[in-house]
């Protein structure tokens, strides 16, 4: 079995394989003080409520972009699992190419959506990751990594909107009942909800203008599934690209 971590700024996503199938899938806050033994005992528990068997796990591979989680997921390994972790980065062999001017530079969890995209929906192919920022992640027509855009999350801003404002309230990304809202919550979350796609909408346009009219275009993360259902070009919506990403990065590897 092998065990999967995204670790994201807002959330980690932990995935359980089972050879090629998902096995165990959950979401945690990403809490930059927890220890390596509370990540143990909370997986240990998560493991146990899923009917999981700890002791089946041969590997574990970690895609990070919080380098404060980094060292206790790494104890945690070592300790709960006996397993050293394998860290996705830059230098991982891919299977595909880095075109940024500093792969270094480039999110590992950037490098993972890229890896599944083009495994699972072929190339060109456009990722456009949901989470604490907007990520464009764009394998091109050979099939490499070419960079892409990252925007402010759809969380980030409605934070901002509500602390930087005296009266206006906080509310839930959704879609809303009408576009025109006649009150103040209905104004906001169509606001939010269909300025957010109206932004996708439009760098995909013009990406798949640059990559060509075959180019898929692929969401992820947690307000994926609510922008594929008025997006004009966003059709697919895939919760566990990142994961099944880890999987396949670890089989290539291994």
């Amino acid at each position: 079995m092998l065990l999967a971590l995204d670790v994201g700024n807002t959330n980690i996503t932990i995935g359980a394989f089972d050879g090629p199938q998902l096995a165990g899938r959950w979401r945690l806050r990403t809490i930059r003080e927890q220890t390596a033994d509370e990540w143990g005992i909370l997986l240990r528990n998560l493991f146990t409520l899923a009917g999981l068997d700890l002791t089946r796990v041969h590997g574990v591979i970690i895609s990070s972009v919080v380098p404060a989680v980094d060292q206790p997921l790494e104890a945690m390994s070592r300790r709960y699992f006996d397993r050293q972790p394998m860290f996705v980065n830059a230098s991982t062999n891919l299977g595909i190419a880095v075109h940024y001017d500093n792969p270094r530079d480039v999110g590992a969890d950037r490098l993972v959506n890229s890896v599944a995209a083009r495994a699972k929906y072929g190339a060109p192919c456009i990722v456009v990751d949901l989470g604490t920022t907007i990520n464009f992640d764009i394998v091109g027509p050979t099939g490499d990594f070419l960079g892409g855009v990252i925007c402010p999350g759809i969380g980030m801003s409605i934070s901002g909107l509500f602390a930087k404002t005296a009266r206006l309230p906080m509310v839930d990304f959704r879609e809303p009942e009408k576009l025109i809202g006649s009150n103040t919550v209905g104004s906001i979350t169509s606001g939010l909800y269909y300025g957010f796609i109206g932004m996708i909408d439009g760098l995909t346009e013009r990406m798949i203008a640059e990559l060509g009219p075959a180019t898929k275009v692929v969401a992820t993360g947690g307000q994926g599934e609510a922008i594929t259902k008025a997006s004009r070009f966003v059709k697919i919506y895939d919760e566990d690209l990142t994961l099944d990403g880890l999987r396949l990065i670890w089989d290539r590897a291994k």
